[in-house]
């Protein structure tokens, strides 16, 4: 339960204000209908962790722990600095004519796919028990983040201070990966 638990919380704070949710919000205003946005998020968002989980599950086996301590550490590390730059505009998909479904499943798992998220779920598929609380959690994560985004809209950003959450996530999962690194390093 433990891996789960860390991975659907350190998804949802990494999703916070990033791309993947400003999109869900965007796809959502664009076409004027949650369903096909929340159904292309639910499938791109599960796909993607399971893709991530079940690669972390590999590492598991041909590591020994204080390395998967390490390669944990730079998976936060990179989430950390990741929150911390400077955001780029997104591609709001406009040019494309695929309906609301398949864009924002489409959409979506382009652009989950190899964000910090999926770096994070993979290192809790192989630290953790089994693979697929990994999956899951880091699943609810983005679906904690991205419907809400969907529902809220543009009042997403009026009722929580995004960019102060993602600051402040950003910098916590610096510290637990520098935090990760020193103990893989037996300094700490």
């Amino acid at each position: 339960m433990e891996t789960f638990l860390i991975a659907f919380i350190a998804v949802a704070f990494a999703e916070m204000g990033d791309r993947p949710q400003l999109l869900a919000a965007a796809l959502a205003s664009r076409f004027g209908r949650n369903g096909p946005v929340i159904a292309g998020l639910v499938i791109a968002s599960l796909i993607n962790a399971l893709v991530s989980a079940y690669a972390g599950s590999f590492i598991k086996d041909w590591i020994s722990e204080d390395p998967l301590l390490l390669f944990r550490s730079l998976a936060y590390l990179f989430a950390g600095v990741a929150m911390l730059a400077p955001r780029k505009a997104i591609d709001l998909l406009a040019g494309w004519k695929t309906g609301p479904f398949w864009t924002s499943l489409l959409g979506l798992f382009i652009l989950q796919f190899g964000d910090k998220s999926q770096f994070i779920i993979a290192v809790e598929g192989a630290a953790g028990q089994h693979w697929l609380l990994a999956a899951l959690g880091g699943w609810l994560g983005m679906l904690v983040a991205g419907i809400a985004a969907i529902i809220l809209k543009q009042r997403l950003a009026e009722l929580l201070p995004l960019k102060a959450l993602r600051l402040t996530a950003g910098a916590l999962m610096l510290a637990l990966g520098v935090a990760m690194a020193l103990s893989a390093w037996r300094i700490l």
